[in-house]
């Protein structure tokens, strides 16, 4: 798979659909107070992608659900459930969060995806392994997808 990791706003950057690093959708949306990405989505597209995504349910921890972007550019926005019951990530949350978004952004024909470093916010993971874990996984997938991988500089940051 083609991929760059690049510093910058994930909110900025020039693709399809980007992913949000989310938890396991147990707790209400609306219970939580977003930080990161997902306080960043909250703030610049709006609530839509966050009640759309309550009507999906639990996410398997790893699992991927589309939602649309809000008010944001984007065509959509994947949501991971990268983080579990304890707000960790783990390398095997962190694999499946990235593996389960690329397939179904090539399920849904997406041509670019952008992600930050899932598990590395809220989730507790050191930034540098969660960095080489996505890397080592998307050097796994064989796809024409274009992709990003965001370090360093949070949306708003």
């Amino acid at each position: 798979m083609n991929f760059t990791v690049v510093q910058g706003d994930l909110l900025d950057q020039d693709v399809d659909v980007i992913v949000n690093a989310w938890n396991r959708n147990i707790i209400p949306w609306w219970l939580l107070l977003p930080q990161g990405v997902s306080g960043a989505i909250k703030r610049r597209g709006g609530t839509s992608p966050f009640k759309e995504l309550a009507r999906h349910g639990p996410i398997p921890l790893g699992g991927a659900v589309l939602t649309s972007a809000g008010r944001l550019p984007f065509k959509a926005i994947i949501h991971v459930a990268g983080i579990n019951m304890l707000w960790r990530a783990s390398e095997r949350s962190i694999r499946d969060s990235v593996k389960n978004a690329v397939a179904l952004a090539a399920e849904k024909g997406f041509h670019s995806i952008a992600f930050p470093l899932i598990g590395a916010g809220s989730g507790g993971f050191n930034k540098e392994r969660a960095r080489a874990i996505m890397e080592d996984e998307l050097g796994k997938i064989e796809s024409p997808m274009g992709v990003r991988v965001l370090v360093f500089k949070r949306p708003g940051g």
